[in-house]
């Protein structure tokens, strides 16, 4: 053989070996009845949910770290459309197509972004979180959706999908379908420019499309059926090479997995029997909003629904969520959705594991990975063991079993025999024994002995503060419109902001009966939510807010009213947009009257139809004061500091408490408001809304509800706002407090969140 031979058939072997490796660096994901699998091994799978815009990507690597040490095996994130395309994209698709050819060798984000006008940025990088999951050795379950729900505002839908010509939303509906499809597409393109989906060497090993549909299918009838079975198409079309998932989605098409969302999973079942057992959502704890105490979840009864699960054949569980975080800026939804999403997870909103919860569900997922070869493997064989208690077996295809044995008793503690060895069940627990023999795991109980974290103050006086009271709107000011009648705040606002103002004037005669006896008219507002500021000539005249439960609102109050013009002033305030129910698009926010005058010469004055003048946003708004600097108003300081005073913006610094530690303020003297640190916005502040409900000792045993463990009552609902690390330097901060109804900055507070 030449040498030139030689070379040629060398070269030929090391690109056949060079393919080979390649290829079997690739995964394969497919699933059976059993489990999901990857490059042909069923696994039991434990994910976690973590939301990257509800942290900061200096967080993610540790949230991911915890995720990892924790046990779990998967990262579960939604896509958050409104998030990735604040406005709709203008650029001609053809032209983008053309463009994206010609400019391939750029990074995918930035080309996309510049193409497409979407926004993949800090907060909203979801390429670099998937691949920091990817490179920490987790998988990823991406749900797209792009319906999302999660307390997300407008369920994670950009505002002005709703103004779209003809559209419906989540149904048989062609301009909703053209719009969700373009989403999608640009998500699973992106993930498959990055190679993030596992055959191609990445690591998302499942998708989601939809999102708890059942009960909009079940309300919209027909065209539901039809929008089910265009999406699941539409979505394997796509080639992603991995299996796509519809959570509580009992018609999924095949070859979509159908998967649960609750507090319990054991009595759930696919709807084809060659499909596994999946839960997407084991609901860790529960969202807190403002008005409500703070709902916990104990750890005993997480613990022990994973267990009941898995022994009635589940394969994959997640927590939603195993980091909650925050819902920064306006992002919250509901409406009064806090800003807080803590949801009582193992790690925490600052990102600290929640103890005994993180370690007691660590020790339950290294049980549960001991009995794995066993789960995977057939049916498990069901005995009983006494009145309330039974046993799941698993047997080892080279032999061997794993047991789980279960008492459902919520009272008694029981002593039973399982295979001729004696056996104490705590009540409402599950014990596990990877060898059927010796119990390494029960879920009622907790072995965890270590500090947990709390807030330690990190100055000892006050800031030093600024203060200016933002006028009342009035028709003179510039950027107002009018129109006939009460117009939609958010057909006005596009929710660009909270506040809308509604302005008219109300000339009162002098022979107005009420100016000789001193009766004063009453004025009524109605409004369908969230909440109203009423001023009469400038004056505060009161205020109202509705509930989650039943966002409207009416404001009924006597009006001191002179002779002549009157100004009236409504200030109209979202609290987050709806996130749920059957088409929650078509809900309306703002003042849609009647509006209505009693107890003049004349009777009732109904103003509903009026010539109305409207401002956008605040004054302090249109400045950006939010961002601490510049002198474009005049703030004043020292005994002139307005207090306890409506429409007030607060400004101070501060330096960083030195340390990692993540930090908070204390907004508890605080009314309604917003919070921004160096110009970023921390959230909505309403510490003035009391947490009412029923606290009391909550026992573990049991099935639970949100309602079952609550703490909190008649104190603020949220007291504590999340001041990311990242966002701060070590001098010089700028904090900045917008104030609605009156509050006292003077005593806000910085603390540091620290684990002793």
């Amino acid at each position: 053989m030449s040498s030139r031979v030689f070379t040629k058939l060398l070269k030929l072997l090391l690109l056949v070996l060079c393919t080979l490796w390649i290829s079997a660096t690739k995964a394969t994901v497919s699933y059976d009845e059993e489990a999901i699998l990857i490059n042909g091994q069923r696994r039991i799978l434990i994910s976690g949910s973590i939301h990257y815009p509800r942290s900061t990507p200096d967080m993610w690597p540790g949230l991911i770290q915890k995720a990892k040490d924790g046990g779990l095996d998967v990262i579960q994130t939604y896509v958050f459309w409104n998030g990735h395309e604040p406005s709709q994209g203008e650029v001609n698709e053809n032209l983008s197509h053309l463009l994206f050819f010609l400019f391939t060798p750029l990074n995918y984000s930035t080309t996309h972004k510049f193409l497409f006008q979407y926004y993949f940025e800090d907060r909203y990088d979801l390429v670099r979180f998937i691949k920091l999951v990817q490179q920490a050795g987790l998988y990823v379950n991406l749900r797209i959706g792009p319906y999302v729900c999660a307390e997300w505002n407008f369920g994670g839908f950009p505002v002005w999908l709703k103004y779209v010509p003809g559209i419906d939303f989540r149904t048989d509906n062609e301009p909703f379908k053209a719009a969700m499809q373009g989403f999608t597409e640009k998500i699973v393109n992106m993930m498959k420019q990055e190679k993030l989906f596992e055959p191609q060497g990445g690591p998302i090993i499942l998708a989601q499309i939809e999102n708890e549909y059942d009960l909009m299918e079940y309300s919209v009838g027909t065209p539901g059926k039809n929008y089910v079975k265009w999406a699941a198409g539409m979505a394997e079309g796509l080639g992603i090479g991995v299996p796509w998932i519809m959570c509580k989605q009992r018609d999924a098409p095949d070859p979509v997995i159908n998967t649960w969302n609750g507090f319990y999973s054991d009595q759930f079942y696919p709807n084809k029997n060659y499909k596994p057992k999946l839960w997407t959502e084991n609901w860790s704890g529960w969202l807190a909003e403002f008005g409500g105490p703070v709902p916990y979840r104990p750890a005993e009864d997480l613990a022990f629904s994973v267990a009941s699960f898995l022994q009635k054949k589940g394969s994959f569980v997640n927590y939603y969520m195993y980091h909650g975080g925050t819902n920064f800026g306006r992002t919250s939804g509901g409406p009064f959705i806090a800003t807080s999403y803590d949801y009582d997870a193992p790690i925490d909103e600052y990102g600290l594991a929640r103890e005994p919860k993180w370690s007691h569900l660590r020790y339950l997922h290294g049980a549960i990975r001991q009995c794995e070869p066993a789960l995977v493997n057939g049916n498990p064989t069901v005995t009983s063991l006494g009145k309330k208690q039974e046993a799941h077996v698993f047997w080892y295809k080279a032999g061997g079993c794993c047991a789980f044995l279960a008492n459902y008793d919520t009272q008694w503690e029981v002593n039973v025999t399982h295979q001729n060895l004696p056996y104490t069940l705590p009540r409402w627990s599950i014990s596990i024994l990877p060898d059927c023999k010796k119990v390494i795991f029960n879920t009622a109980q907790v072995a965890f002995q270590g500090t947990h974290p709390r807030m330690w103050p990190v100055q000892e006086e006050s800031y030093y503060w600024q203060s200016y009271t933002e006028a009342v709107a009035s028709p003179s000011d510039k950027d107002t419109f009018k129109a006939d009648g009460l117009r939609e705040q958010l057909s006005v606002t596009w929710d660009k902001t909270d506040y809308l103002w509604y302005m008219t004037d109300v000339t009162i005669g002098a022979n107005e009966g009420f100016l000789k006896t001193g009766q004063l008219p009453v004025l009524t507002v109605n409004s369908t939510g969230h909440a109203l500021n009423v001023f009469v000539n400038g004056e505060l005249a009161g205020n109202v807010h509705g509930t989650m439960e039943d966002p409207r609102t009416t404001f009924s109050g006597k009006v001191n009213l002179k002779a002549g013009v009157n100004k009236i002033a409504l200030l109209s305030v979202s609290v987050g947009l709806p996130n749920i129910g059957v088409h929650f698009e078509k809900r309306n926010v703002g003042i849609l009257g009647p509006v209505t005058l009693q107890g003049l010469n004349s009777g009732t004055w109904d103003m509903s139809k009026w010539k109305w003048t409207y401002k956008i946003g605040l004054e302090g708004e249109a400045l950006n004061l939010f961002t601490g600097k510049g002198s474009t108003v005049t703030w004043v300081e020292g005994a002139l500091l307005a207090k306890k005073k409506p429409l007030t913006w607060y400004k101070t610094t501060f330096d960083a408490p030195l340390g990692h530690d993540p930090l908070a303020l204390d907004m508890s003297s605080m009314g309604k408001g917003q919070i921004w640190i160096n110009g970023q916005s921390i959230g909505r502040h309403w510490a003035a809304n009391i947490a009412s409900g029923k606290c009391r000792q909550c026992d573990y045993a049991g099935s639970f509800i949100q309602t079952k463990c609550l703490s909190g009552c008649g104190e603020p609902s949220q007291k504590w706002y999340h001041v990311p690390r990242s966002w701060v330097v070590p001098k010089g901060n700028s904090l900045v407090v917008f104030e609605e109804l009156g509050g006292d900055p003077t005593w806000i507070k910085l603390a540091m969140r620290t684990p002793q």
